[in-house]
């Protein structure tokens, strides 16, 4: 396949870009470096361009005669979503209907999309099936849910073979540990935690000790890079034989913001300071993907399921890299 993988100098673009090339594909990377990092580009083509650029979009779709395009180029934070609604409408609404756009203005039907768990918002049960209603409580999952229908209608119109990847937790370092997570600033809570072990801050916070959990603290589903990359190779191949496809991906196993902090400590033989502060707004006592669908339809199950492995993994890369990339 010839694939252009928007937003391929990011955490899950860089990850995907790798797999793609080891797996005998084409892969061009399109991607601003607003968030990315060139330094985790691999040995492929890379446009630096803008998904609100029309002409450039056209331009390298015909240039690279794109067979298929990965879109991970949104952003990811949900608390800033509700201070900044605007920038995330612009960005993860405005700029993939401007990409979509291109695609059908140069004839490129397949496109595979980054979406996230937060489109079911708070479910009612758990784990999470694809049929789950989808209430998104913050703009973020609500950009998702849009950039879903906007496809779905497409799709309904003959003019795109979508398929949407929920994701949950996507953690660890990939590509044989060579491709590990650099968000700045960071939010996510395997690094973070890995951080404090580093000595990085004065240590890590628990949001919230009072949820109905066995420990107290929220349970979330941590899916190996690795793990979801994979299922994307999996998907393209599927829309060959489906026009509209809509997967979770998430390890189907829940783990504590306590196990993970455990979990850190036992791979780093590390203490550090555990500070106990009140919940966040929104924040679900538990949230797990069932993954059935996927299994079932795709052949696709987890490869590292188990955290202290994910953690290994992205412990190796945090300390090979203590400054993240060097761009």
């Amino acid at each position: 396949m010839r694939v252009l993988v928007a937003g391929g100098a990011g955490y899950i673009g860089s990850n995907m870009t790798a797999m793609l090339v080891r797996a005998g594909h084409e892969a061009i990377v399109f991607d601003n470096l607003s968030r990315g990092h060139k330094a985790a580009v691999q040995k492929c083509e890379f446009v630096r361009g803008d998904l609100a650029d029309y002409d450039i979009l056209v331009k390298t779709l015909k240039k690279y005669k794109i067979e298929v395009v990965m879109h991970f180029a949104a952003f990811i934070e949900a608390g800033e979503s509700v201070e900044l609604p605007l920038k995330y409408y612009r960005n993860n609404v405005c700029n993939t209907c401007n990409l979509l756009s291109a695609m059908e203005e140069v004839g490129v039907a397949k496109f595979v999309f980054s979406s996230s768990a937060a489109v079911y918002g708070i479910p009612e049960k758990i784990p999470i099936a694809e049929d789950t209603p989808t209430r998104p409580i913050n703009p973020y999952g609500q950009t998702k849910l849009d950039v879903e229908r906007m496809c779905h209608f497409q799709s309904a119109a003959g003019k795109l073979r979508y398929a949407t990847l929920r994701y949950f937790n996507a953690c660890g370092a990939g590509a044989d540990g060579t491709l590990g997570e650099d968000h700045r600033p960071e939010s996510h809570l395997i690094p973070l935690t890995i951080q404090a072990a580093m000595g990085k801050g004065s240590g890590v916070k628990i949001y919230g000790t009072d949820y109905p959990t066995p420990d107290g603290t929220c349970i979330r589903d941590y899916i190996h890079i690795d793990d979801l990359c994979r299922a994307h190779l999996l998907a393209s191949a599927k829309l060959d034989d489906r026009a509209e496809l809509i997967y979770n991906l998430g390890n189907g196993k829940g783990y504590s913001v306590r196990e993970v902090i455990e979990t850190v400590k036992k791979v780093s033989g590390k203490d550090f300071a555990v500070f106990e502060a009140d919940r966040r707004g929104g924040d679900p006592p538990a949230l797990t993907a069932g993954t059935s669908k996927a299994h079932a339809e795709l052949g696709w199950e987890p490869d590292i399921p188990k955290l202290e492995d994910i953690v290994s993994g992205a412990w190796k890369w945090h300390n090979e890299h203590p400054n993240g990339y060097e761009d």
